[in-house]
């Protein structure tokens, strides 16, 4: 019932393509069109109505369409291959496609599939972003998804930065490739797109795998958000959009506040016991990622506090792939891992 409610108000404002056209030309900005872009394709309606969007614009022959292929789905996979690769060459525009084993990389470093997909396909995108030298891609998320991320980085324990959710514009470093993470749609509903395909007449794909409960995003878009808008007899979405605005915005504050202290290559530790915890916590995350640590997780910034207080016994916590976070003469400092000599 809210489902079709939505959708209406969404034809009712026409012109529903054009939108789409207007909001990403405003996040790519002037000047967008005399620089190449990878857009990821998946061949769902979200990626199709970016596709074609694109297309109307007037940089799309810089534009090189990516597909990556998971091999979770069979023949199901393929065909979503052959259908972004037919609709590429439709549109005249340059076509990558990129096959990775996701369910092995799950097995390979005990991922759940939905992660191991997730790393396996940015790893993807960086190999394309350095075959072509295009280190920018776009990505077709929009707000349903930014809505789905928030509750599960809520669930996960993840803190501010995590509330924040995805970002329009991001960057992120995969196998030594510098990502420029586009996300024009971001501030769109899913509702909104799909009127866009409606009044385009666009083809898309339909992915089965969105039904399976086994993924925890499908359990909340599928069961979790119908059950909250039933409970508070209401679309909670753009509340929960407007949270994640708000705590973006006092991350991009606060990195801001922090970003010389976290370039440092040592942290005082009398400085540091001199910082409000909030404070602390957000430089020590900070410094962590400028330090180049995977993995990073809220409890294991917690557990670097410990070694911050006057008198605290502990001297070194284990870093997640290897090394160390060391206290010595009143610094603390990453410690990479040893390398073994080969020598024999």
């Amino acid at each position: 019932m809210m489902d079709r409610k939505r959708r209406g108000e969404a034809e009712k404002r026409g012109d529903a393509f054009g939108q789409v056209c207007d909001r990403i030309a405003t996040v790519l900005g002037e000047g967008a069109e005399r620089k190449r872009h990878l857009a990821a394709v998946s061949g769902g309606v979200d990626s199709m109505v970016m596709l074609h969007a694109l297309r109307a614009g007037p940089g799309w022959r810089r534009i090189i369409v990516a597909h990556v292929d998971h091999g979770l789905r069979g023949r199901a996979s393929g065909a979503d291959a052959a259908f972004v690769r037919g609709e590429a060459a439709k549109l005249e525009m340059e076509f990558e496609l990129v096959k990775v084993d996701a369910r092995g990389l799950a097995q390979e470093e005990r991922l759940s599939l939905e992660a191991a997909a997730r790393k396996a396909r940015y790893a993807a995108l960086a190999g394309v972003a350095r075959r072509r030298r295009c280190p920018r891609v776009l990505l077709a998320h929009q707000a349903d998804d930014q809505v789905e991320t928030v509750l599960m980085n809520l669930f996960r324990g993840a803190g501010v930065r995590g509330l924040g959710g995805m970002r329009t514009r991001s960057e992120r470093m995969v196998d030594g490739v510098r990502l420029e993470l586009i996300r024009p749609l971001l501030g769109m509903w899913r509702e909104e797109i799909s009127a866009a395909a409606r009044e385009q007449g666009l083809r898309f794909r339909e992915d089965a795998s969105n039904a399976n409960s086994a993924f925890f995003r499908n359990r909340i878009r599928r069961e979790l958000l119908p059950e909250i808008e039933k409970c508070c007899g209401r679309d909670v979405r753009p509340m929960i959009l407007r949270t994640a605005r708000q705590a973006a915005e006092e991350t991009l504050y606060f990195e801001d506040l922090l970003k010389d202290q976290a370039e440092e290559a040592e942290l005082s530790v009398k400085r540091l016991r001199a910082m409000h915890p909030a404070l602390l916590n957000r430089l020590l995350l900070a410094w962590l990622v400028k330090r180049g640590v995977k993995n990073l997780g809220r409890r294991l910034v917690e557990s670097l506090r410990d070694l911050v207080p006057e008198g605290a016994e502990r001297a070194v916590i284990n870093l997640p792939g290897g090394g160390a976070v060391r206290r010595r003469s009143g610094k603390l400092f990453v410690e990479r891992p040893s390398r073994r000599s080969n020598d024999g």
